[in-house]
């Protein structure tokens, strides 16, 4: 029996003293007296916010079951009590809408702000999804408070630099921290739940025979679909969530070189780039409307209006790098400084949000204050997309730029039609992308100009073309290196997120930590085998590692971005595939290879498309590498043409210069692949 079928046959069953529903052989929801699947309850949180680091306390007045349901096979309903002959708390409707299974909470009891779901659950299950999350691929054996935020510095309370970010800023993360949280995981038992709500959330993995979800309000509904096989139901989510808008073709040829010192370094280091042989796609210039100089580094002006002084004539000079096949890119988040004309502009206008008590919201940036242009206000976010994006951006000559933030709304300020800012927080990285979204379509570049996001939720999928991992330690470290960018890509990526890359060689650089040219050439080299290769230089380029510095990392670097462009063959027909099926480019190894139980945990590797498996070194001092190479299949070296049979782990040679790459033997671009391997120079 197909998914879909078993889907359509779908109903709640009542088995002794026991309601389940159980559908193609999966039990989604199991409920008793004795073992209850619903709890609710009231709590009161406490929640402040630093510089987009989030506090978040709650005291739940009380929790209790709702042990007694009855059922009313007639109309798929179940009703839930505290007690038998009490009244009714909520109760479930079981809705099919045609491969989509739903269970809608009605008739909520309105005393109700805390409710807890228990998914039955195996021991040896895994568990992946949750939107980016950096630390852990398997989620199984852990909690993810569900809140977009910072990640923080680090993310790791046993390190000296989280310590330190946390005493001066309360700024060090942990683990479950991410910009893009969603409610929404996948099962190895090949089903997904989606949960129908911007309401804060914690998913909690930590136990043997259930998945337990929290909610600070009752869901609208919880979504299933079910899948055939792991590519069956990627396909789902990204279909249901909105195909992720296609990546222009213009990015594939070469690197996208970050730069933010003004026009007159912008030119240099772009003649002398294409000069030594790097492959250049684009100029980003964050810098573009000026910039101001905090403790924390060089910041930008959130003023978005053409600078001047930075960019004399920036109109022709925009001209002459496109005539040279080159785009200009540039910056911009959802904030305007209180010390630019713009925000006078936007406040007069009555576009940002207030304080409760009246007089326009501000918010700590550090050492600088902003308002918050209020996208509930339908008039205030097409003043945004018009006088901004579109008339000082795009129609300026910016071919795309960094959306940059979205997670920061305070849920102590006033919006428009007294919208809830706890339901809206999660929500605004949708509402921010949607601005940009709709500011390309009317100006006729969808395709054709491209914007990237770090912060996202449920929906973000279908108006983002382009994700990026944050902003990274410039480090090896566990929990804010180069090797979480990986695990971003890969759980974004399961839930429709098809393109992902991340600023090369990091972008925090605090407390001495400082970019070294062996970080920046691993960087590099897993760049390379992503969508999209974006150099960044950092919160202090004076400080870091560039690479124009060094003439061996310069000569590297130019390679790379060489075999990026060589690649680009394959990287076109893995764009076709995501626009008809939803899959990622970068995979999790079992997504083609579910037979292979070694594949589930695996978070550090990927497959770049069917037929490439990256490896990347991601410790420093390495010149051998050890990759898994799922079995089913036969594996070939990409350096030295040694093949190996799958199933095994295997250790290579991995000078710099030649990532662990490997083609999946009998692929149809194997030759073209085997090529790449001998002439990569």
């Amino acid at each position: 029996m197909t998914a879909f079928n078993s889907i359509a046959q779908a109903g709640f069953q009542q088995i002794d003293d026991e309601v389940q529903l159980t559908v193609g052989g999966r039990v989604l929801l199991r409920h008793s007296q004795a073992n209850p699947g619903i709890f609710i309850g009231h709590g009161d949180a406490s929640i402040s916010m630093q510089r987009g680091n989030f506090s978040i306390t709650d005291y739940v007045q009380e929790r209790i079951a709702l042990r007694h349901a009855w059922l009313d096979t007639a109309t798929n309903r179940l009703d839930f009590r505290v007690w038998a002959d009490g009244p009714v708390m909520l109760s479930l409707n079981l809705e099919v809408q045609g491969n989509l299974l739903r269970l809608v909470p009605v008739n909520v009891d309105a005393g109700i702000n805390r409710f807890w779901l228990r998914v039955p659950a195996l021991v040896d299950e895994h568990v992946w999804g949750c939107g980016e999350q950096m630390s852990y691929f398997d989620l199984r054996g852990r909690h993810f408070p569900l809140w977009t935020s910072e990640p923080g510095v680090g993310r790791d309370k046993s390190t000296w630099l989280t310590l330190q970010a946390d005493n001066e800023a309360n700024a060090g993360g942990d683990y479950y921290h991410t910009n893009y949280p969603q409610p929404t995981y996948i099962s190895s038992q090949r089903y997904c739940l989606h949960a129908v709500t911007t309401a804060y959330a914690d998913f909690d993995f930590r136990h043997d025979d259930f998945h337990e979800l929290q909610f600070w309000a009752v869901p609208e509904a919880f979504e299933f679909m079910l899948g055939q096989d792991f590519p069956d139901l990627v396909g789902q989510l990204s279909s249901h969530f909105g195909r992720q808008p296609r990546l222009p073709e213009w990015v594939m040829q070469g690197a996208i070189l970050g730069l933010k010192n003004g026009l007159e370094h912008a030119q240099t280091r772009l003649d002398d780039a294409l000069q030594k042989g790097v492959a250049v796609s684009a100029l980003w210039c964050e810098d573009w409307e000026g910039l101001r100089i905090t403790s924390f580094g060089k910041r930008l002006f959130w003023d978005w209006q053409w600078n001047a002084e930075r960019y004399p004539d920036h109109a022709a000079w925009v001209d002459k790098l496109q005539a040279q096949g080159i785009r200009f890119m540039g910056y911009v988040n959802p904030y305007l400084c209180n010390d630019g004309p713009l925000f006078l502009e936007a406040q007069e206008a009555g576009y940002l949000a207030t304080r409760v008590e009246g007089g326009t919201y501000l918010v700590d940036f550090g050492e600088f204050l902003c308002g918050v242009v209020d996208f509930t206000l339908p008039a205030a976010a097409q003043w945004f997309e018009e006088r901004i994006l579109r008339r000082e951006m795009l129609d300026k000559g910016l071919s795309g730029w960094m959306a940059d933030f979205g997670e920061y709304l305070p849920i102590d300020l006033k919006l428009a039609g007294d919208a809830d800012p706890m339901l809206e927080h999660n929500a605004w990285p949708v509402r921010w992308a949607e601005v940009n979204a709709r500011a390309i379509e009317a100006a006729g570049k969808t395709g054709d100009a491209l914007f990237f996001m770090r912060a996202g939720y449920s929906g973000v999928q279908r108006h983002c073309p382009l994700l990026w991992a944050g902003d990274q330690s410039v480090d090896f470290s566990r929990h804010d290196g180069l090797q979480t960018v990986i695990c971003g890509a890969l759980s974004s990526g399961l839930l429709g997120n098809a393109y992902h890359h991340s600023d090369i060689g990091g972008y925090t650089s605090l407390y001495g930590n400082c970019r070294t040219a062996e970080l920046f050439q691993r960087w590099a080299e897993m760049a390379a085998f992503t969508p999209v290769m974006r150099t960044h230089e950092g919160n202090r380029p004076d400080q870091n590692l560039q690479f124009w510095d060094h003439d061996e990392t310069y000569a590297h670097f130019a390679r790379m971005t060489r075999l990026y462009v060589a690649l680009r063959p394959y990287l076109q027909t893995l764009v076709e595939e995501a626009q008809a099926t939803g899959l990622p480019l970068q995979r999790p190894l079992f997504l083609h290879y579910e037979n292979d139980p070694d594949t589930y945990a695996i978070q550090d590797q990927y497959l770049y498309g069917r037929d490439l498996l990256v490896a990347p070194v991601h410790a420093e001092g390495q010149r051998e590498w050890s990759a898994y190479l799922p079995q089913g299949d036969q594996w070939q070296h990409l350096w030295s043409a040694e093949r190996f049979e799958g199933g095994q782990r295997v250790r290579v040679a991995a000078p710099l210069g030649q990532p662990p790459v490997f083609i999946r033997v009998g692929s149809a671009w194997q030759e073209r692949f085997e090529a790449l391997g001998r002439n990569a120079s």
